[in-house]
């Protein structure tokens, strides 16, 4: 059974968004994909952003929806965001790009800070390596906005996918994002997944704090693990699921296989760090 669109999902977003939310809810997913639909007022040519997974008609519902589309893009290679895209391309007789040559049909890689203009629509890629190694973001001036993929969620926050993810580009990237709201560029986040941000330098700021507050809490279950009696000390590989189990205590364990990859990365960052 599809599930019944967020509220935030209906509608158009701005003058030139619109979102199509795919029915795949789930932990990971929050309420689906956001399958983002550009298009500049007074054109007949959309870009597609995520077009999403193969789940119960979604590609249909791209394809009636859009129109011409003169464009697809990927924020980055996970399926739920990418399933679909060379199929959806052949439909329109369009490209798909990305920052991995591997997920291009017909055009080549995106590249940090090219503008992309599609029928009046003007788009700047901004790479934000961190959750995953080819993860983009795309700024859209005319409404100051940032598309972030899965770099920032709607709500709560997002998985550093180690050993693809990186904590120390994920804090880069993070840092790049909000200079982008200080010099005016973005005030508003279009996430890939949950609601619309409106505050997106007070989200930031909290995806920062709240990063380092984790990795401050990784230390310290290290610590405690170093000083606990272990009469047959702990397996190398057994660390993270054990620092897991002290760090997200209050967190639902369906979501500890999702806690344990982020903490392999802060546990590569600190290990690269000394």
């Amino acid at each position: 059974m599809s599930a019944t669109p967020a509220a935030w999902a209906s509608g158009e977003h701005g003058r030139r968004g619109r979102v199509l939310l795919a029915p795949n809810p789930g932990v990971m997913t929050l309420d689906g994909t956001n399958t983002w639909v550009l298009r500049e007022p007074g054109s007949s040519t959309s870009v597609v952003v995520d077009p999403g997974p193969i789940e119960e008609g979604h590609l249909d519902l791209v394809d009636e929806t859009t129109g011409d589309v003169g464009l697809i893009l990927l924020t980055h290679h996970h399926y739920d965001h990418s399933e679909v895209a060379a199929a959806l391309a052949e439909r329109k007789g369009c490209a798909v790009r990305a920052l991995d040559p591997d997920f291009c049909v017909g055009a080549d890689p995106l590249a940090d800070d090219e503008v992309i203009d599609v029928d009046g629509l003007r788009l700047r890629v901004v790479a934000t390596p961190g959750h995953t190694a080819d993860s983009v973001s795309f700024v859209l001036p005319a409404e100051r906005v940032l598309l972030s993929g899965d770099m920032v969620l709607g709500r709560g926050t997002t998985v550093v996918a180690h050993p693809d993810g990186q904590l120390g580009s994920y804090f880069e990237s993070i840092e790049r994002m909000r200079s982008l709201v200080t010099d005016g560029e973005v005030d508003t986040i279009w996430p890939a997944h949950g609601p619309v941000l409106d505050e997106a330098g007070a989200v930031l700021d909290f995806y920062l704090a709240h990063r380092r507050q984790r990795l401050d809490q990784v230390r310290g279950a290290l610590e405690q693990l170093k000083d606990a009696p272990h009469p047959e000390g702990i397996a190398t590989d057994e660390v993270p699921r054990r620092v897991v189990e002290i760090v997200y205590a209050d967190v639902d364990e369906s979501l500890w296989d999702a806690a344990e990859l982020s903490v392999r990365a802060q546990l590569a960052y600190l290990a690269e760090r000394g």
